[in-house]
């Protein structure tokens, strides 16, 4: 087993560990660790929220999720001779949920979660069509996942980090931040939001020091997007196997790593739609120098999956065109046609007993493929998502005989404002 350089003790909250993260995007928040390239080492991940959300049958907790304290992250780990301008080369050895620890109250610990955020309180890629939070717990039997709150399912997990990053220079910050601010003021009162502002309630800063720490904690990014930088990209083939080449912006590169998942729908679709938890991640990094340069890499990452994704050889798909729920005709909204790809199979879905929300919830958890399959055809692109037959106990393709009805009694707990 390769050196564990950031240990989690499951018995304490995120902030009260030996060794402390962070859950903002800063140049100035300190190393954690040093490592050198060619080196391999092992890190411990906390669950997103940091064990707010809980193995029950109640939604409450996905309601009232605590936004502001996410994402709870791993690092930032200095890589010795890392400058501006080169490449920082990572591999994924190995990953998993928490070691040796099967049973317990955090997600990573023999269970994960699954929720639709609510419209008030972040929201999800359709939330205009379902407004409330919903939660589905699965438990897990080695590679494997089932849930009490969607019967008859069962499927092989992928395994990645959805979040994994190198901090921005002081200059790539003030741009997010003035980019991401501009969008904001075009609809200043959107919910959900366009955008993420700083936001010093709750931050995790690591070791700034506290005379510094409301200045940092008044200009650090918050985690929730994609970046340049890499950051929150929800990329399910970032799996064992997988090599990372991520921008340098900072000496050292500080790379910090988080939000495991243990398995995810392409597009991540109820925004908390992967299945969450805690655990560990091996890597091995090393430097190309000046690589930014040679390879025309100025920004956002470049990736080789890895080869040990599930292995599904027969798919049901679904397609959508940019056309709205009320017949308007839209110019190659590759967005709405995902939007209407989804939309479909959950309808579908439906015809066998499930509830609209659990389909929901299955789409983003199970490890379906989404494609954008046409961009060029005016005035429709068109979208597909490709739903893995064999994860479910029965036949799904449509024949002449009908639907297969599934066990009823079974929902997905719900919570509302209202």
């Amino acid at each position: 087993m390769p050196e564990l350089i950031f240990p989690l003790d499951s018995t304490k909250r995120f902030t009260d560990q030996a060794k402390v993260g962070h859950n903002r995007w800063h140049p100035e928040i300190p190393p954690v660790a040093h490592v050198k390239p060619g080196d391999s080492f092992r890190v411990h991940c906390r669950e997103w929220f940091d064990g707010a959300i809980h193995n029950d049958d109640s939604a409450e907790d996905i309601r009232d999720a605590p936004l502001t304290t996410v994402h709870a992250l791993s690092g930032p780990f200095s890589v010795a001779g890392a400058e501006p301008g080169d490449l920082l080369i990572v591999d994924i050895l190995d990953l998993g949920a928490i070691p040796q620890e099967d049973s317990g109250p955090l997600a990573g610990q023999g269970w994960g979660y699954t929720g639709i955020f609510p419209t008030k309180n972040g929201g999800g890629f359709l939330t205009e069509q379902f407004p409330d939070a919903y939660k589905a717990i699965w438990d897990f039997s080695g590679q494997d996942a089932t849930s009490r709150h969607i019967p008859a399912v069962s499927f092989t997990g992928i395994v990645h980090p959805g979040l994994m990053g190198t901090a921005p220079s002081a200059e790539l910050l003030a741009k997010w931040n003035t980019r991401e601010g501009a969008l904001i003021a075009t609809a200043p009162h959107r919910v959900p939001p366009l955008a993420l502002p700083p936001e010093p309630q709750d931050a995790i800063l690591g070791s700034v020091p506290s005379s510094e720490f409301d200045r940092v904690a008044g200009e650090a990014a918050r985690t929730a997007p994609p970046r340049e930088n890499g950051g929150n990209q929800d990329i399910k083939n970032f799996t064992k196997g997988s090599r990372v080449f991520y921008p340098v912006f900072v000496p050292g590169a500080n790379l910090s790593v988080g939000d495991l998942h243990f398995s995810q729908g392409d597009g991540e679709i109820t925004f908390c739609g992967a299945i969450e938890m805690g655990g560990f991640i091996d890597l091995h990094v090393d430097l190309i120098k000046g690589g930014m340069e040679t390879y025309g890499v100025g920004e956002n990452t470049i990736f080789m999956p890895g080869r040990v994704p599930p292995q599904y050889s027969e798919w049901l798909a679904f397609s959508g065109t940019s056309v709205t729920l009320d017949g308007e005709q839209r110019y190659l909204d590759a967005q709405l046609s995902y939007q209407r790809a989804c939309l479909h199979a959950i309808d579908y879905l439906t015809t066998f007993g499930y509830s609209r929300e659990q389909a929901y919830l299955l789409l983003g958890a199970a490890p379906i493929e989404g494609r954008l399959s046409g961009v060029v055809d005016i005035p429709n692109s068109c979208a597909t998502v490709y739903l893995p037959t064999a994860i479910f106990d029965f036949d799904i393709r449509p024949s002449a005989s009908g639907p297969t009805r599934v066990p009823q009694g079974t929902s997905a707990p719900h919570a509302s404002f209202s």
